[in-house]
């Protein structure tokens, strides 16, 4: 039996702040049809054009992924996009009314259980996967990503920051729905207190806080809870991946590797990925066992 795609069972509401216009936003996710795939649009512009949530759609990496057609842009889907991915959804449309997709907490926590909580549905149309058949890697100084053949999604992430409450973190996940939910989706994003302030004197991070990030000065979390995860930096570094690749269009049976990287570096392996045509095949998986025969 071949895996089916996925879309939400009913609409899902959320509404946040922007984290660099400090602006409330509010969106709905759609359910949509078969190969429909994800797509953005905004509804607080006229005439606003659909924006595929794919990987030659972005326009700009430098903070956040920000994706744009025909003169409209969407920003800062990583989060959302990882809770699509992370929980197997192919096909959703995504309403929005301002240019920030809302940070929330940091995480793609509220977003996964807002969507678990409205349910999928299975719909009646086969998955189609990119199935890695020989090795791609790309390298930049101590920066690296690869991805090799695997009958799983896999990632493997390496960070290492000159801080000592981050240092070195390494941590490996097979990406599955219970996995992302119990393990990745919680973890917040990050920053460094003066990293934000600078940030904000250019009219940067003015939605930032401490109910939506973890917020490091020189020797300390600043947050009074502290941490989630004892690595929850390395963890929203997955979080980040996930959101990334799903870009592909399709879901990925590889095991990524990951040193070091961040947004525009994951958006240029994407990029070579793509183009090394002999690396890969676009195919719909019956079973793990499929794999494992070819």
């Amino acid at each position: 039996m071949y895996y089916n795609q996925r879309t939400v069972a009913k609409p899902v509401f959320c509404s946040g702040v922007g984290v660099h216009s400090g602006k409330k936003v509010n969106l709905t996710i759609k359910p949509a049809p078969l190969n429909h795939g994800i797509k953005f649009k905004r509804t607080d512009l006229p005439n606003s054009a659909c924006i595929s949530a794919r990987f030659n759609m972005v326009v700009d990496t430098s903070l956040a992924t920000v994706i744009g057609y025909d003169g409209f842009i969407v920003s800062t889907i990583e989060h959302l996009m990882a809770s699509f991915s992370g929980l197997s959804i192919d096909n959703a449309l995504v309403e929005i009314d301002a240019y920030e997709v809302p940070i929330m907490d940091g995480s793609a926590g509220p977003f996964t259980s807002a969507i678990l909580k409205a349910g999928i549905t299975e719909q009646i149309g086969p998955k189609y996967f990119f199935v890695v058949k020989k090795p791609v890697e790309i390298k930049e100084g101590d920066k690296s990503v690869s991805m090799y053949p695997s009958s799983t999604f896999k990632i493997s992430y390496t960070i290492s920051f000159d801080h000592p409450l981050i240092k070195y973190q390494s941590y490996t996940i097979n990406v599955s729905d219970k996995v992302f939910e119990k393990d990745i989706c919680s973890a917040r994003t990050f920053g460094f207190l003066n990293e934000i302030k600078y940030l904000r004197s250019y009219g940067f991070a003015k939605g930032g806080s401490l109910d939506n990030a973890v917020v490091i000065d020189k020797e300390a979390i600043i947050n009074s809870g502290g941490l989630r995860y004892p690595n929850e930096f390395v963890r929203h570094k997955i979080l980040d991946c996930i959101g990334d690749f799903s870009l592909l269009g399709l879901p990925i049976m590889g095991h990524v590797i990951l040193n070091k990287s961040g947004h525009s570096f994951n958006h240029a392996f994407l990029r070579e990925f793509i183009n090394q045509k002999e690396s890969w095949e676009t195919r719909a998986v019956q079973d793990m066992d499929d794999l494992s025969r070819t």
